[in-house]
């Protein structure tokens, strides 16, 4: 067993530029666990820098200096970002007052179809039963309860503070990123090994499947949810808006996000219209939204995207989301992709440094 250890050793941790690489991955994913709040900032300006890298690199090709594109193309995102926070935060801000304004009244018809359910089939559902359900559901709308509320709600209001400074720090932070990025990276090689071929190998593989990720799943966001609240509103759904940008958002997390947003639309429907046609055409459309966005828009967006089975794509989401909550949800494909590059670039028994002793 020891000969077989130290056999394997020798094979896969022989080679300086898999220590190397091995070190890297290591130091970033500790610095990221341990220092993922204080770095918020700068780890969210380094995403946004790499995502506004290609226009400003096609306007230095065209004889722009980089310091004018990076600030052509910042303050062109930012504009865009401040339209679109003007034109849709007012409208999910009212309809999610209205949606907390009317629960009350959705649970008491809840509780009313409940009590029907249970006159009819009590074998199903006891009184007992009942009674507790009741019973905690006048926990959660008790004075104390909302009162709880009020104070988390105060409590993040304190958190303005931070956006404000974020809202500064980040732009500048970005602006920096794109206007000096041969600098930078010119400066940071010298806290990196000189064995970094291996590492250098994974990195061009993956920096380009990275960028198409990211503004494949921006669209596909913008697309599901501009799509879905169009058809949310001509169909009269209320709260259209606000299910609109979720049903949008649930694209970030691949099969379990399009669960979890099912929920809340059929129960407003429901509310709405009980069983009705109205809902079942409301509940055909939405399932058409997702059979094309499934079937369709994902397949013309990440074409080029690494083959990934669906069983490690949830459990991506499971383990970089426990990790690193929304970030490392947004990046669990292609943390995933990166995890799959290392190991078929890792030396193995019968090549272990042909490819890198060639270059």
């Amino acid at each position: 067993m020891l000969s077989f250890l130290t056999e394997w050793y020798k094979n896969r941790f022989s080679d300086p530029h898999a220590i190397t690489l091995m070190f890297i991955i290591v130091g970033i994913g500790l610095a990221l666990y341990f220092g993922a709040g204080l770095l918020a900032p700068l780890l969210i300006a380094l995403v946004l820098a790499f995502l506004l890298e290609w226009p400003v690199a096609q306007m230095s090709r065209l004889g722009i200096s980089r310091t004018a594109a990076a600030s052509i193309v910042l303050v062109a995102f930012l504009g865009l970002m401040l339209i679109l926070m003007l034109g849709l935060a007012p409208s999910i801000w009212r309809q999610s007052v209205s949606l907390v304004a009317d629960l009350p009244t959705m649970i008491d018809k809840g509780m009313s179809i409940v009590k029907g359910l249970s006159a009819e089939y009590p074998q199903f559902i006891s009184a007992a039963q009942l009674d507790s359900m009741m019973e905690e559901i006048n926990k959660m709308l008790d004075t104390q309860h909302l009162l709880d509320l009020g104070k988390q709600i105060l409590g993040y209001s304190a958190s303005l503070l931070v956006l404000m400074v974020y809202a500064i720090l980040v732009p500048l932070l970005v602006f920096f990123f794109l206007k000096d990025k041969e600098q930078l990276l010119k400066g940071s090689k010298r806290f990196f090994p000189d064995n970094r071929d291996l590492a250098r190998k994974v990195w061009l593989e993956m920096d380009q499947q990275i960028f198409n990720y990211i503004r494949g799943k921006v669209i596909e966001i913008v697309i599901v949810g501009v799509v879905s609240y169009i058809v949310f509103a001509l169909m009269g759904l209320r709260y259209s808006a606000l299910l609109g940008v979720l049903t949008g958002l649930s694209v970030l997390i691949p099969y379990v996000g399009a669960t979890l947003v099912t929920l809340p639309i059929a129960l407003v429907a429901f509310f709405q219209w009980g069983f009705s046609p109205e809902f079942g055409y409301l509940m055909l459309s939405y399932g058409v939204i997702q059979a094309l966005d499934g079937n369709v828009l994902v397949p013309l967006l990440f074409s080029d995207a690494v083959d990934l089975h669906p069983v490690v794509l949830i459990a991506a989401v499971l383990v970089f989301g426990g990790l690193w909550g929304v970030w490392g949800v947004f990046f669990a494909i292609p943390l995933a992709s990166l995890v799959k590059a290392v190991l078929n670039a890792w030396p193995n028994a019968e090549s272990p440094k042909m490819t890198l002793d060639s270059e």
